[in-house]
């Protein structure tokens, strides 16, 4: 992805398209319960996983990867371009 999104900054800049890349850590999602069929005691232990090996301690809520995302689309974020946004806790930057 992060090749793509560097490829891609530099063929649109004459259309004044931005792109960004959105990766995102461990989150807690329906997906876990509908899709993956994992259990609450199966959540519960990746969970204490993540907050033994994610910096910030913890799982992520699907709200802050939204924000995230919503910062890359607003007006705030209309100098970034070509980057990956890690939304990870930090896990990527140990």
């Amino acid at each position: 992805m992060r090749s793509f999104i560097r490829t891609w900054a530099n063929e649109l800049k004459g259309r004044k398209i931005r792109t960004n890349v959105l990766s995102p850590g461990f989150t807690r999602t329906r997906l876990m319960d509908n899709g993956l069929k994992m259990d609450e005691a199966q959540i519960e232990a990746l969970r204490q996983h993540v907050a033994q090996i994610v910096p910030l301690g913890y799982m992520a809520d699907p709200s802050e990867i939204a924000s995230a995302a919503l910062l890359l689309a607003s007006a705030d974020a209309q100098y970034v371009n070509g980057v990956e946004l890690m939304v990870d806790g930090g896990l990527s930057q140990i």
